[in-house]
C-alpha cells in the first residue's frame, strides 16, 4: 500500500491536534504565563500517570508477537521510569515540591480514568489494541514538543520540559512505535496477525472521536490549582471536566474504562 497507516490516522485527527496546540496550558508553557501551581499539579499527576504507563508498556512487551517488539517495549517501559524520574526529580526541586509529598499524592479522577483505560485495554484487548492505546502518548508529546521548541519558553523550567519531548532521541523512539503501528493497520498485518481496527484508540478512544471526551481533560486539570484543603494530588475544584462535561459520569457510562485488575470499577 502506498500510504502509511499512521499517515491515515494522523489525517483524521488534525482538527483535534490543532485544538491541542491552542490550549491555554500549552500557550502558558510557551509564553511563560502558566502559573507555578498549575505546572506543579501537572508534574505530580504526570508522574502518577507514567507509573501506570510503564506498566502498560511492559504488558505490551509480554504480548508482542516477536522478540524485536518485546525488546523495544520492555526497553521503553524501563526508560519511562528512569528518564521521567530524573526529569521530574529535577522539576520537583525547581518547583519547591517535597518528593515525599509528591509520592503520597493521589491521582485526580481524570488521571485515574485514563490510566485505568490504558491498563484495561492492554490487559483485555489484543496486542494491536494495546499498541493503539499507548501510541498517542508517544506521538502527541513528540508533535507538541516540536511545536513548543519552535516557540520556546522564557521560563527555564518549562523549557526543560519542552526540550525533553522535542529531542531527536525521543523522536527516534516515537518513530519506532509508528513503524510497529504501520504493520498493524487493516490489510497490512500478516496472515493470522492481529490488526489495529480503523476505529481503534489512536483516533477514537484517546483523541476524542468515539469515547467520552473526558479522557482529554488532563491538560484542563493541569490548568487549575488544587482545591482548598487538597494537596498536589487532589483534583482542583470543578476541574474534572473536559469541554465542560463532567468526567466521572462519562466514565460511568463508558463501562470499559475501569476493568483492570486491582481497580474498583465505578461503572
Amino acid at each position: 500500500m502506498s500510504e502509511r497507516f499512521s499517515t491515515e490516522l494522523w489525517q483524521d485527527i488534525t482538527d483535534i491536534y490543532d485544538a491541542i496546540l491552542v490550549h491555554p496550558f500549552l500557550r502558558g508553557l510557551a509564553d511563560g504565563s502558566l502559573s507555578q501551581g498549575a505546572f506543579s499539579f501537572y508534574v505530580v499527576q504526570d508522574a502518577l500517570y507514567l507509573r501506570s504507563y510503564a506498566k502498560a508498556l511492559a504488558i505490551i512487551a509480554g504480548r508482542a508477537p516477536d522478540t524485536a517488539a518485546t525488546e523495544m517495549f520492555a526497553r521503553h517501559a524501563a526508560d519511562v521510569i528512569a528518564v521521567e524520574s530524573t526529569l521530574h526529580g529535577t522539576l520537583l526541586a525547581d518547583l519547591g515540591i517535597d518528593p515525599e509529598v509528591a509520592d503520597r499524592a493521589q491521582p485526580a479522577p481524570t488521571t485515574l480514568a485514563y490510566t485505568s483505560y490504558l491498563l484495561a485495554t492492554v490487559h483485555d484487548g489484543s496486542y494491536a489494541e494495546g499498541v493503539g492505546a499507548v501510541l498517542p502518548c508517544y506521538w502527541i508529546y513528540w508533535e507538541v514538543g516540536k511545536e513548543l521548541l519552535r516557540r520556546g519558553s522564557p521560563d527555564p523550567r518549562y523549557q526543560r520540559w519542552i526540550d525533553m519531548y522535542s529531542g531527536e532521541e525521543f523522536g527516534e523512539v516515537v518513530q519506532s512505535v509508528l513503524d510497529v503501528t504501520d504493520q498493524l493497520g487493516p490489510g497490512r498485518a500478516g496472515p493470522g496477525a492481529p490488526a489495529l481496527p480503523r476505529h481503534q484508540p489512536v483516533r477514537v478512544d484517546v483523541l476524542g472521536h468515539g469515547l467520552p471526551r473526558g479522557i482529554l481533560a488532563g491538560l484542563r486539570l493541569a490548568g487549575r490549582r488544587g482545591r482548598p484543603g487538597g494537596g498536589l494530588g487532589a483534583a482542583p475544584a470543578g476541574a474534572c471536566r473536559a469541554l465542560d462535561t463532567p468526567v466521572l459520569p462519562l466514565c460511568q457510562r463508558s463501562g470499559c474504562w475501569l476493568r483492570c485488575p486491582g481497580l474498583t470499577a465505578i461503572s
